[in-house]
């Protein structure tokens, strides 16, 4: 398993190739690309008790926020991560210096006590909160039976447009949970069959195939979700050219989703107040 600071210079190369900007899925991909991690590597958990994260992952964020924090990245709320100016004035940097920059620069901020203490996660705009993504793995993983989790993936998919959808859950069904209706603005409709697997693993190219082979000749399309997360290949076979299409929800996807329906994850707004002095002072 590569460093953290073994991914700084795969992150600026894969912005470089990704034309300087990128959302995390696309830039985590690049840069494992540039790295040639294999698959055992790319597999393994953070913690599997907690997310569905991967140590590569998680490193690929710490790597971002150093990066950030030494002005050569820069990101939005959007989620878009990108090359700053004085990226154009490097083309390589030395991870030691890196981490000596950022950890003095945090140093002095402890000192002004304008910063409590140096950061010991990654701080991003995007990722400003795991908690909430943590606990809600603990109860789609811990808390929530089988049935309990198909029927919330049932209610997640009439949410999202799906109609007659059923949950059939029969043992021998090649794995299928259920199948339902997507409608396209109201002019178009396919038919889907999903799998949701309720677990903290990683799904294999093989369960893949095994959930097509079951669908073929049954729907239009197939989705594959779980709380865990897929495979390098299990992804490549999802969107095997010639075999019938199958979409991927992984836990990651799955909680925004169930964060933008607002089904179990509620968002409260702050307000913040300020005073501007400076206003007062033009009047």
């Amino acid at each position: 398993m590569p460093r953290y600071r073994d991914f700084y210079n795969p992150l600026l190369a894969a912005l470089r190739e990704l034309g300087r900007s990128a959302t995390i899925d696309e830039l985590n991909t690049k840069a494992t690309e540039v790295m040639e991690l294999p698959d055992d590597v790319l597999e393994q958990l953070h913690d599997p008790e907690k997310s569905n994260t991967t140590e590569v992952e998680y490193r690929l964020a710490w790597a971002r926020t150093y990066l950030k924090n030494f002005g050569l990245l820069e990101n939005s709320s959007r989620g878009v991560w990108a090359l700053t100016k004085a990226a154009d004035q490097v083309s390589e940097v030395d991870p030691d210096e890196v981490v000596r920059v950022v950890n003095e620069r945090a140093k002095k901020k402890r000192e002004s006590k304008t910063q409590k203490t140096e950061p010991d996660e990654p701080s991003e705009t995007n990722e400003d909160d795991e908690s909430w993504r943590q606990e809600l793995f603990e109860v789609l993983t811990k808390v929530l039976d089988p049935a309990a989790f198909e029927r919330l993936v049932q209610r997640l998919l009439r949410e999202s447009g799906f109609i007659q959808v059923e949950v059939t859950g029969r043992s021998g069904d090649g794995g299928i949970d259920g199948k339902g209706i997507a409608r396209i603005h109201g002019l178009m409709s396919f038919h889907v069959v999903f799998q949701c697997k309720r677990y903290s693993g990683v799904v294999s190219p093989s369960q893949i195939r095994d959930f097509r082979g079951s669908m073929i000749g049954r729907a239009d399309k197939g989705l594959f979700i779980t709380t865990g997360t897929f495979s390098k290949e299990a992804t490549k076979e999802a969107t095997r050219d010639g075999a019938p299409p199958i979409d991927l929800i992984d836990g990651d996807a799955l909680a925004d989703k169930l964060k933008e329906l607002g089904l179990g994850v509620e968002v409260r707004m702050v307000e913040a107040v300020e005073v501007k002095k400076e206003w007062f002072s033009g009047i």
